[in-house]
């Protein structure tokens, strides 16, 4: 499996756990502070992760082949 696939669904992942803390936080299904706080430190840890994956993946994307699109001057003055 290439890197960039395991990536791709980390990320997808990882998008989907959050919505779902985040619909458990937002639809009362927290019942004490501690839950709370404990869900809300799972979505900052998550997001953070997520946005180091997206950040390597950028970098990937940005190393890859440069193509140059000048066209060429083939008659010069």
């Amino acid at each position: 499996m290439q890197l960039e696939t395991v990536i791709n669904k980390l990320i997808r992942f990882i998008r989907n756990r959050t919505e779902a803390l985040s619909i458990t936080v937002t639809s009362g299904g927290v019942d004490s502070m501690e839950k709370y706080q404990y869900i809300i430190g799972q979505i900052n840890a998550l997001e953070a992760t997520r946005q180091e994956l997206s950040n390597l993946l950028n970098d990937k994307e940005q190393n890859g082949t440069v193509i140059d699109i000048k066209q060429k001057d083939n008659n010069p003055n």
